[in-house]
């Protein structure tokens, strides 16, 4: 069994002091949607000099490709360490896993997407400010009548006007979307074919734009703390200059960027259900030892000590699965798509299960708001949905193993 090395275990220390700090005393404030999260990751990026580091590492990866042919992707972006990235993703989603969501749209996906397939002037003009948190990002994929199948479905249109293309359609579920000032825009090319035969094209879009609209936030059952909403546009006139070039190599690689950004982000889930399986355990185990019912602890009964047994089994079983990851990654390999719907599939049934069973030791307790296993029960419900659903999880699974 692989654990953390003593590095890593320092570095948790001093994030969970910092989460305990800044990020617990305000979880009613973003629980209730009256503090949006970005005054939050800003302190957080401030406290440990992320935006800086970021903004650093973006500078060098542009000076090596000013003075040569790049390495390949590796040599496109701005990385960190797995660990560096995922352990932040296990401390913040103890408490609020939403920041983690909304960060991780931002500097992940909007910021990711413009670093991986943007030409070297977009990439100047639009990837600091979301490195650093100075502008809010948003990735805008999924619309109303779309859902799992996010291309076939997909009716948000370019249509070419002049030097430029024309913008029709709308989106929704958009992490950041009534906060964004930046936004990846994914949509199909208008040419008179079929929509499900269109070429997928990839758009940067900008707050305040003629015909852009964002709605408020809407509500949700669980991740308060990270605002989603709807956008649309109307006629929206965008330039060439906002087409990310990934577009211009045909359909099937606009597709794998955004494949690539979906096996990222299901892998990213496996650290958020960590996180919030461990505050469960935590919370659960505590409330097991004090709560005393019929003149005993309620620890002592064998079906309390059911859950908390498989509780642990969870905690252990996602822990190896994000440990794994970081070895993965440590040696410079990705997962497939497929390994990442199964780190996914199974962290996120573990997280839900572990959260139903918290909120069944708590009992009535754990039905109340106050408690923070009720808050957790409801946030951990979406990583069943978001980034792909189970079933669509099963499916890249079951057709990686017959092929």
């Amino acid at each position: 069994m692989t654990g953390w090395t003593e590095e890593q275990q320092e570095f948790r220390r001093v994030v969970r002091r910092f989460v305990e700090a800044e990020v617990a005393p305000r979880r009613t404030e973003l629980e209730l949607g009256d503090l949006p999260p970005y005054g939050v990751l800003r302190s957080y990026y401030a406290a440990f000099g992320l935006g800086d580091a970021a903004l650093d590492r973006f500078r060098r990866a542009s000076a090596r490709r000013a003075d040569g042919p790049g390495t390949g992707a590796a040599d496109r972006s701005p990385r960190s360490s797995a660990a560096e990235v995922l352990i932040p993703m296990i401390e913040l989603s103890r408490w609020c896993p939403g920041l983690v969501t909304a960060l991780g749209v931002s500097v992940g996906l909007a910021a990711g997407t413009i670093l991986r397939s943007g030409s070297a002037e977009q990439r100047e003009r639009w990837a600091p400010p979301l490195l650093t948190l100075e502008k809010v990002g948003a990735w805008a994929i999924t619309e109303p009548d779309s859902g799992s199948d996010a291309f076939g479905s997909m009716r948000t249109v370019a249509r070419p006007d002049g030097d430029g293309f024309v913008l029709n359609g709308s989106k929704t579920f958009i992490t950041n979307g009534p906060y964004a000032d930046t936004l990846v825009v994914i949509c199909k090319l208008d040419d008179g074919r079929p929509p499900k035969d269109r070429e997928v094209l990839t758009f940067v879009l900008d707050r305040g734009m003629p015909g852009l609209a964002q709605s408020g936030p809407l509500r949700k059952l669980g991740l308060h703390s990270s605002p989603t909403g709807e956008v649309s546009f109307a006629d929206v006139w965008v330039g060439a200059d906002r087409l990310l070039r990934s577009s211009s190599g045909g359909d099937a690689k606009a597709q794998d960027g955004v494949r690539a950004n979906f096996a990222t982000e299901r892998a990213g889930v496996a650290a958020m259900a960590l996180g919030v399986i461990e505050r469960c355990l935590e919370l659960a185990v505590d409330y097991a030892r004090d709560r005393v019912q019929f003149g005993r602890r309620i620890g002592d009964f064998q079906l309390v000590q059911l859950k908390l047994a498989d509780m642990e089994v969870a905690r252990l079983n996602v822990e190896n699965l994000v440990l794994g990851y970081i070895a993965m990654a440590d040696a410079g390999r990705r997962p497939s798509l497929a390994e990442a719907s199964a780190m996914k599939l199974y962290s996120a049934r573990a997280a839900v299960d572990v959260a139903s069973a918290a909120v069944q030791v708590f009992g009535g307790n754990g039905y109340m708001a106050e408690n923070h296993v009720e808050q957790l029960y409801r946030d951990a419900r979406v990583f069943q949905i978001y980034g792909g659903t189970d079933e669509i999880q099963v499916t890249h699974i079951a057709r990686d193993l017959l092929r």
